[in-house]
């Protein structure tokens, strides 16, 4: 007999209205949510938390999404974790730099519940 265990989802998005958005489609759907408002605080969360998949804004205050994705793909114990880029960015140069940093993922704002949760079943299947 197998247990699932309740995934957790880092959310790292510096526009309040986005975060909430992003956090309930993926409660509602029984995802655990984790918040950080900037990259540097999602540094510490993903040491603290673990969490299972992260999703990033691009555009946020000190460090990037890009950014983000292209450091916690160089160290030992982040490299992989799967990352989805979550951004209004959605010039197919964007979406090839993200690939680029690392990024498992690419979903332009806005979208819908369907799309996200399309995206993130995506990643926990591979």
């Amino acid at each position: 007999m197998s247990i699932t265990l309740m995934k957790t989802i880092l959310v790292v998005e510096d526009t309040p209205s986005e975060m909430k958005l992003i956090s309930y489609y993926l409660q509602e759907s029984g995802y655990s949510v984790i918040n950080a408002i900037s990259a540097k605080e999602a540094l510490e969360r993903i040491l603290e938390k673990k969490p299972d998949i992260i999703i990033t804004d691009v555009v946020m205050p000190e460090m990037s999404g890009f950014e983000l994705c292209r450091n916690l793909k160089k160290h030992p114990e982040t490299e992989k974790l799967p990352v989805i880029i979550c951004t209004s960015k959605n010039q197919e140069i964007d979406r090839l730099w993200a690939m680029r940093q690392g990024a498992n993922a690419y979903i332009t704002k806005p979208f819908t519940r369907e799309e996200l949760l399309k995206v993130v079943q995506s990643i926990m299947t591979e």
